[in-house]
């Protein structure tokens, strides 16, 4: 059986030849990903584009595709979820790269492991908290328009009050402008506060 081509590779030679790599792993190699995915299957592809950066030292455009599937953080139900990420780094073996405008990469022994390097962008591309698009989630909040409204010196005032439950019944809160008072003028949050505090 033949082996695949090596994930380690020699980012000085590569950079030096401008090579561009392309490369497609399983998600379910990527240890960093168990924790974060709701399902191992599918496939991650990526491309590295290696370059000379101008400090000198060797660089690549990172381009990544994968459809993972993630747990919708609101309904609990997984989804399949496109990402797709790209970013600029630049490989460092022990130097300072904090000036360099690109990310900084570590190198060992002057190598990087590319099957790592797409799992790094994969994890920066995915979603802090996964949630279906509202269209398509069961527990997406059914939210009410709320009109606006501001008092005599254009500050806007607001109350806060039960929208429609969402599919589950739970309940969410929007804001709508105070009731006038008595003599038709807006009711404000904390009035006669400055008075009381003058006479204490």
């Amino acid at each position: 059986m033949a082996e695949g081509p090596p994930s380690h590779v020699d980012c000085e030679q590569l950079a030096g030849n401008a090579a561009v790599l392309e490369r497609v792993y399983a998600l379910g190699e990527m240890p960093r990903l168990r924790d974060v995915l709701a399902d191992s299957q599918g496939s991650l592809q990526a491309r590295f584009a290696f370059t000379k950066s101008a400090s000198g030292r060797p660089g690549a455009k990172v381009s990544i595709e994968a459809t993972p599937q993630l747990n919708c953080q609101r309904c609990l139900q997984n989804f399949t979820h496109a990402v797709r990420g790209e970013s600029e780094v630049e490989f460092s073996e022990g130097v300072d790269a904090s000036q360099s405008p690109r990310e900084a990469y570590a190198m060992q022994n002057g190598r990087v492991s590319l099957r790592e390097l797409a799992e790094e962008e994969l994890l920066l591309a995915l979603p802090i908290v996964p949630m279906h698009p509202p269209e398509s989630c069961a527990r997406a909040p059914l939210y009410e328009g709320l009109p606006l409204a501001e008092d005599a010196a254009g500050q806007r005032l607001y109350e806060a009050r039960p929208l429609a439950g969402d599919r589950e019944g739970d309940r969410f809160y929007g804001a709508r402008p105070l009731a006038d008072d008595a003599a038709g003028a807006r009711s404000r949050p904390f009035a006669g506060l400055q008075d009381l505090l003058k006479k204490t």
